[in-house]
């Protein structure tokens, strides 16, 4: 689908050249396959260009990718499904551009109002993104990311089981690899706290189901990539 020229002028000139890429990929024509490897490979470069213009935190994108397909193949989610997951989660922050560069670069030091004003990010996302029919079922995942457990989300305020079940793993995803644990080198460390940052917030901010999920092939891989069947974690 064009980038119609009445949106271009709302769409700052550095977001434009990742929506151009992006569009180069929506013309792709392969078997199905071939064509989820593609869309995957030229989706991660998508990525970067987005984080070369947050400069905040590179390979957050691929990352959550990459601990949204663990959870989903966790559940067993189809291939197709995991695809738009890993797509989700690697244009989770596309919404972060349309805000302005200099509040970007502040944001270590946002304010109330500042974070109100950064809610709007999960519906610009998912609005860019609905542009491109490879990327439909990514953009509805990536509208919800924010929501919480509880209700007291954004960008809608959707409460429980009625957040779509795709962006309950995403958000949990995001959170685990956005967790910053100061002062502590050990990577082992940082998991766990990270993990256990999760589970205090299950039942609040996340689904407890999938968080005990999530927790549970997180630590099983940990141990030597054997994983522990029977294991209650």
């Amino acid at each position: 689908m064009a980038i119609k020229r009445s949106d271009t002028k709302l769409i700052p000139a550095s977001l434009r050249s990742v929506l151009d890429f992006l569009l180069k990929i929506e013309g792709l024509q392969l078997p199905p396959a071939s064509q989820r490897e593609m869309e995957y490979m030229l989706t991660s470069q998508a990525s970067v260009m987005m984080e070369s213009l947050t400069r905040h935190n590179p390979g957050h994108g691929r990352r959550t990718a990459h601990y949204c397909v663990v959870l989903g193949r966790t559940l067993g989610l189809p291939p197709d499904e995991l695809h738009d997951l890993a797509l989700a989660g690697l244009l989770h922050d596309i919404g972060l551009l349309m805000l302005d560069p200099e509040f970007l670069a502040r944001r270590d030091h946002w304010d109330t109002d500042d974070y109100a004003r950064a809610q709007s990010h999960p519906r610009a996302g998912a609005e860019l993104l609905n542009r491109f029919a490879f990327l439909t079922s990514a953009a509805h995942v990536i509208a919800h990311h924010h929501e919480r457990w509880d209700g007291c989300g954004y960008p809608f305020g959707l409460r429980g089981s009625f957040i779509p079940i795709g962006a309950r793993m995403l958000a949990i995803a995001d959170s685990f690899d956005a967790i910053q644990i100061p002062h502590e080198p050990n990577p082992d460390i940082r998991r766990h706290v990270a993990l256990r940052i999760l589970e205090v917030a299950a039942g609040s901010q996340f689904d407890p189901v999938l968080v005990r999920a999530f927790a549970c092939v997180i630590r099983n891989d940990r141990a030597d990539g054997n994983r522990r069947h029977g294991s209650d974690c």
